[in-house]
């Protein structure tokens, strides 16, 4: 407790630090915005943005980075109460006894609901991070070669399971996201490899122009193909304070989505998508009236939206400790890392603890500022729902090629991040994820770094992935994983999660 103590205390004088301070509140405003305009959401955002997040100390841009992340989740409620369409995609379920809330007159408590909710959760799920990073760290540290080999592709087997979609699909997505790992020189031999004579591919493919064009671009051009009209909630909003009977039944709801979400959020493949849907099949198999909900019940805002923003913090922990990104977001959030030369895991708590609690103690921070963007601001969110799509994207164009264009001054990676806005939009057409292809992109380097090392050390001997215990049972857990996902009845429910009750 000591060591929590202490770490808590160099975080709140980095967080603390103006600023940073500064920082925050840019990524929890900016969060906010992209939540509230459908049709953009974090991973686009924080890819876009990674470019400019190159100049800036590592602290402030893991900190605005990470607050674009759960402010994005606060704002998309509030175009999924007020629109009946998800500002993000977390934010899905909460159209359903949200936006009949708001039909009812009563989208302001709807929208305070949703508001105190995730300020809690926000809250509780920073005190988890606190508690769970220091002994996973440490535990981390004890890992060697084989040990990181197992974890990732337990990693990358886990985000299949969890990822909405084909299961095949996912597979093979993470299969070439491993490929495209592999572009540029042999780092033991020297090799060229799948580079096709041209030089600017030597050192394998920049990961901003694979995820601003997969991401970013592709998101623009999805949009411009489909850009649905607003059907904005008109009537006025009356008072934000719930009744008495509201925090009764809400209260409940907010304690079990907060703990779902941090819970879902630490699994690989997890995070605020999946813990939203669990979240409200769990407060309507507990509920005493489920016929009400559907038809405006408070618990359904309540639970999903508590649950989203738990788990989007708390997706952190994999990443800070193990160095394995959970989800497209913290893939992103991994290259941002990457990009200030920081390399992900156990030793960015030992050698970089003003990082580590810096961001942890930011996002508390940042809870309390987004709940005081969210409650009073609501007519302002409300007046930037009708800006039309084709004022918003060519800004949006114009600083994505900007920014890929300023991170390597390289002509080469504004057409690679062209390339693959086609790729991306291609892979939306025919029912593709692209995260389990930037989970594959990230750590594939770094799977096959391991995989050498570990064989080079047992001079080649495979069983040094299972004679450990803990790199047997890892490997062990993956291919149960791989089995379950086979079974027709886990299949079905994966799919009725996605899809919704």
């Amino acid at each position: 407790m000591g060591d929590i103590l202490s770490g808590l205390g160099i975080g709140f004088g980095v967080a603390f630090d103006p600023m940073n301070l500064a920082y925050c509140f840019a990524g929890v405003l900016v969060g906010t915005l992209i939540g509230v305009l459908p049709g953009i959401g974090p991973v686009p955002t924080i890819a876009i943005l990674l470019p400019f997040s190159f100049n800036l100390p590592p602290e402030a841009a893991l900190i605005m980075l990470a607050g674009i992340y759960y402010g994005a989740q606060y704002g998309g409620s509030t175009t999924a109460i007020l629109v009946n369409m998800p500002g993000e995609s977390a934010s899905v379920v909460t159209c359903i006894d949200g936006y009949q809330m708001a039909r009812q007159g009563r989208a302001g408590v709807a929208l305070a609901t949703s508001a105190l909710g995730s300020f809690f959760a926000g809250t509780v799920a920073t005190f988890v991070i606190a508690l769970l990073g220091p002994p996973l760290t440490r535990f981390a540290q004890e890992f060697g070669a084989p040990e990181y080999v197992a974890l990732m592709v337990l990693g990358l087997i886990g985000a299949v399971v969890l990822s909405s979609g084909s299961v095949v699909k996912s597979l093979g997505m993470i299969v070439l996201g491993l490929l495209l790992g592999l572009v540029g020189l042999d780092v033991t031999t020297g090799a060229e490899r799948f580079t096709f004579g041209i030089p600017e591919l030597n050192d394998g493919l920049g990961f901003v122009p694979v995820a601003m064009g997969l991401f970013g671009l592709a998101e623009i051009i999805a949009n411009l193909e489909s850009m649905a009209a607003r059907d904005v909630m008109m009537q006025p909003i009356r008072s934000l304070m719930p009744t008495r009977e509201d925090v009764r039944r809400a209260a409940p709801a907010v304690v079990r989505g907060t703990l779902v979400g941090a819970i879902l959020g630490v699994l690989p493949g997890g995070g605020a998508i999946l813990s939203s849907f669990a979240a409200y099949a769990v407060e309507k198999k507990v509920s005493r009236r489920p016929e009400e909900f559907g038809q405006g019940a408070i618990e359904g805002v309540a639970g999903p939206e508590s649950a989203n923003n738990s788990a989007a913090q708390t997706s952190f922990i994999p990443l800070l400790t193990l160095g394995i990104p959970g989800n497209a977001v913290m893939a992103v959030m991994m290259g941002a890392m990457m990009i200030q030369g920081i390399a992900p895991g156990p030793q960015v708590m030992t050698s970089r603890p003003e990082l580590f609690w810096g961001v942890i103690v930011s996002m508390w921070i940042g809870n309390l500022m987004l709940v005081v963007l969210n409650l009073p601001l609501i007519g302002i969110w409300v007046r930037l729902l009708k800006v039309p799509y084709h004022y918003l994207f060519p800004a949006i164009l114009v600083f994505s090629v900007i920014g890929v264009y300023s991170v390597g001054d390289s002509v080469f990676d504004v057409f690679v991040a062209v390339v693959f806005a086609f790729v991306g939009y291609f892979f939306r057409k025919v029912g593709c994820e692209p995260a389990p292809l930037v989970l594959g992109f990230i750590l594939g380097p770094l799977l096959e770094e391991n995989l050498r090392r570990a064989l080079l050390l047992s001079r080649g001997d495979p069983m040094t992935f299972i004679d450990n215990p803990l790199s047997a049972g890892l490997f062990v857990a993956a291919i149960v994983l791989l089995i379950a996902m086979i079974a027709p009845a886990l299949r079905r429910r994966r799919a009725e999660a996605f899809v919704g009750d």
